[in-house]
């Protein structure tokens, strides 16, 4: 009975699951409610043979399609209205005239491009040690949060140890923590959470994004906000792997998750 409030569906450039298949996935495993989070990312590097951004999302049909489901879904099911901001420091202004221009009820603040990289293309590790490379990922994430913080919360810290050479064999939150404490105390401090991402499990990794240390460290350290989602962008995977969510949560401190609506955070009892 928990909410998944990061998910995609084909408004998404890497998801081409109807929406209301994702509906019907939720509902069928219980959930009590969802919100759509699909991708915009401005200044995306293109890939290799492609000429267009892959990560323009069409906002007005996208906001009108939520708002029309809202209408006709079974029982009343909430879907609410978010957005997953790819974030670099450059855009902050046009980051905050989207943000402001429509109703969202949820805004995750991601790195999907790092300096002009994405981590998910090999090229991001070219000619450097993989320790360089997760750390300069993270310091990217502290220039993101000084540049714009009109999100609600951070997402999958740890995404670039979903990508890297030796992904998170080599990783830890003691190996990077006076970085990652750095970011968790600054999001503290502008009253912003963090996700437990669930897409580490599906990814192989054995933990979510980011691990269960990072999250107890959020808490440890004062952070209350806490929302969950599985970065489903296939119906199969919505609420992925969601019953391990309440032990770990309960283990690093909580007693209660977040949902926004109308970008105002909502605290739920696990």
């Amino acid at each position: 009975m928990l909410w998944d409030t990061h998910m995609h569906s084909f408004f998404s450039g890497d998801s081409q699951a109807p929406m209301e298949d994702m509906i019907r996935a939720a509902i069928a495993k219980k959930l009590r409610g969802i919100c759509f989070t699909d991708h915009l990312d401005l200044d995306y590097p293109l890939p290799d043979g492609e000429d267009t951004n892959p990560f323009l999302l069409n906002l007005p049909e996208y906001a009108a399609q939520i708002a029309e489901l809202r209408g006709r879904t079974p029982g009343h099911f909430p879907v609410l209205f978010g957005l997953e901001l790819g974030l670099q420091p450059h855009l902050a202004a046009q980051h905050a005239q989207i943000s402001s221009r429509y109703p969202f009820d949820f805004i995750i603040g991601s790195s999907h491009v790092v300096h002009g990289y994405d981590p998910y293309y090999p090229a991001f590790y070219e000619d450097r040690t993989e320790t360089e490379c997760y750390l300069e990922y993270f310091e990217s994430i502290l220039e993101n949060i000084a540049a714009f913080d009109g999100f609600d919360v951070y997402g999958h810290i740890d995404y670039v140890v979903r990508y890297g050479p030796n992904r998170n064999a080599d990783y830890s939150y003691r190996k990077y923590s006076e970085v990652i404490d750095e970011i968790l105390k600054l999001l503290i401090r502008k009253g912003k959470g963090i996700e437990i991402n669930t897409g580490g499990f599906k990814y192989g990794l054995g933990h979510p994004n980011p691990t269960e240390e990072v999250i107890a460290r959020y808490r440890e350290l004062g952070g209350e906000i806490i929302t969950i989602g599985a970065d489903a962008h296939r119906p199969e995977h919505v609420a992925y792997d969601f019953g391990k969510v309440p032990q770990i949560l309960r283990a690093a401190g909580f007693s209660y998750y977040t949902v926004f609506r109308e970008r105002k955070p909502e605290f739920l009892k696990l």
